[in-house]
């Protein structure tokens, strides 16, 4: 009887310890899920490799043609509100949208250490914070500045889908 009770104990106690399972492992795997997140949404920088110095040649230089001629399709208009940086003209190019306003804060910091002077505007309407790069008081200054910030930056395929903001009061 004896050993029928302890082997009886022994086994309610293996049984406790194997189906008992901390939730430590749970909230662990959430964590790593919102930081794998977290990194696939931050932008992403590249090294560029050492590129050995050709000589110089001189060659005839050539004015390419304005082909580019933008519509008021390629404006989207917002209220938006200034949520860290300087103020904002009428016409601002975006350099990129989040949800989280840790990312913008980011891709500012980013864009700040590259020589802009970046802002970023929040629209309540959509919650979105906008990263601007760049603003104006004319449509036409904006599409050249968002056209040399993609020029400036052929690589980075976050940067190539530059928009421009209207700011509505």
């Amino acid at each position: 009887m004896r050993k029928s009770a302890i082997l009886g104990m022994s086994v309610c106690v293996a049984l406790a310890f194997s189906s008992c399972k901390s939730s430590e492992s749970a909230y662990k795997k959430a964590y790593e899920n919102a930081k794998k997140q977290e990194l696939a949404e931050a932008p992403q920088t590249t090294v560029a490799a050492p590129v050995e110095e050709a000589p110089v040649v001189s060659a005839p230089v050539v004015e390419a043609p304005k082909v580019v001629e933008s519509t008021q399709a390629d404006v989207r208009e917002e209220k938006v509100t200034v949520v860290s940086g300087t103020g904002l003209k009428d016409f601002n190019v975006v350099a990129g949208s989040f949800s989280v306003k840790a990312n913008a804060e980011s891709l500012k910091d980013y864009l700040d250490k590259e020589g802009y002077s970046a802002s970023v505007a929040f629209n309540a309407e959509n919650s979105m914070y906008r990263v601007i790069v760049a603003t104006y008081p004319d449509r036409d200054s904006a599409a050249a500045a968002r056209d040399a910030f993609k020029a400036k930056y052929p690589n980075r395929n976050d940067f190539q889908g530059a928009w421009l903001l209207y700011r509505v009061n």
